[in-house]
């Protein structure tokens, strides 16, 4: 007899089945998907916080923040959605709509603009 991959109890039916019954089935496949999905949730925790941040300290839509304010906060700039070069070569990284420009000792905060498009 075989026994139920998520509560190791003794099967009674069909030889191949792997599960007691449909409860402990759809218990395995949610542990499976959460443990999967786990990577995306905290990316996605981490943008949404990077995000947030930028939004809070760009009011006007183009300003100047000290780096260890924004990075005491929880700032990470190692998460970013993509990326725009402007004419003088400078790289902004953007959390969605929110861009940042990494300067020595402070970022230059801006938002996405139409002619970024081209």
């Amino acid at each position: 007899m075989n026994t139920c991959s998520h509560c190791k109890a003794k099967i009674i039916g069909r030889s191949d089945k792997k599960f007691c019954s449909i409860h402990c089935k759809s218990a395995h496949q949610y542990q499976k998907r959460k443990s999967e999905e786990v990577l995306y949730y905290t990316i996605d925790k981490k943008l949404k916080t990077n995000r947030k941040l930028l939004k809070v300290y760009n009011k006007s839509g183009l300003s100047t923040v000290r780096k260890e304010k924004l990075l005491s906060e929880g700032f990470n700039p190692t998460y970013f959605t993509h990326y725009w070069k402007n004419k003088k070569g400078q790289v902004y990284l953007f959390c969605y709509e929110y861009g940042f420009l990494d300067l020595k000792e402070k970022y230059v905060l801006i938002k996405w603009q139409e002619y970024m498009n081209q």
